[in-house]
């Protein structure tokens, strides 16, 4: 597989090229474009359970795609739902905790599965996520621009639930507030989370929650 990110940050395309019987698995609706001769498979990819967690739980599509090349290799662009950036993970085996909605892609051989937990309590994911394992490339996208930050042992950074895009699962996670009780009601800021090192995350720079929340006041209501 060959991968290559355009139009980053704003409108990122994801641009990959498979060779003769390669495959990739994409979120539903993910796929921008394809060279004639790729074969689709949906698929409840996991089986049942895995799938409806996947769906009830972690905000992704009960179904995904799998796009095969034929003997001749082919290629497939992919792009996702928000304007936004995407970032390539190649996988050696570790795992990386996902945020509700920024799955894209990866390798068919990176495992899927949703993980239930108060540490992973995101304000307004709820409290489950995305656990992603395995070998491979994998595909995560986010609203606005993707910016990394790597923590050694015992560093501790806070981030805003909302701009948490992904992290590695080796980092440790806290949930707490602002401030105090003012602050967190007054402060528009909510809950936050604190990671401690060693280990990587990925932050977006916009927050899908605070446009919906600025959008709401701006939509016409019918007049009885």
């Amino acid at each position: 597989m060959n991968l290559e990110i355009m139009h980053r940050p704003s409108y990122a395309l994801a641009v990959v090229k498979l060779a003769s019987g390669e495959s990739i698995r994409a979120q539903s609706g993910g796929m921008v474009s394809m060279s004639a001769g790729i074969r689709v498979q949906t698929q409840a990819t996991g089986g049942i359970m895995k799938s409806l967690g996947r769906s009830l739980l972690g905000g992704e599509s009960f179904f995904q795609n799998i796009f095969q090349a034929p003997p001749e290799g082919g290629e497939i662009t992919l792009a996702p739902h928000l304007p936004g950036d995407i970032e390539t993970i190649h996988m050696t085996g570790e795992s990386w905790m996902i945020q509700s909605g920024s799955f894209l892609a990866s390798d068919p051989g990176i495992s899927l599965d949703t993980r239930i937990s108060l540490k992973t309590f995101f304000a307004a994911e709820g409290l489950s996520i995305l656990e992603a394992s395995g070998q491979g490339t994998l595909l995560v996208s986010s609203y606005g621009a993707i910016f990394e930050r790597q923590l050694a042992q015992g560093e501790s950074y806070i981030v805003d639930t909302s701009h948490l895009v992904a992290f590695e699962s080796r980092l440790q996670m806290e949930t707490r507030t602002v401030g105090g009780l003012k602050s967190t009601l007054a402060s528009g800021e909510g809950l936050v989370v604190q990671l401690t090192g060693p280990g990587r995350f990925l932050i977006q720079s916009r927050s899908p929650q605070a446009f919906i929340q600025w959008l709401i006041p701006h939509i016409p209501t019918s007049k009885e």
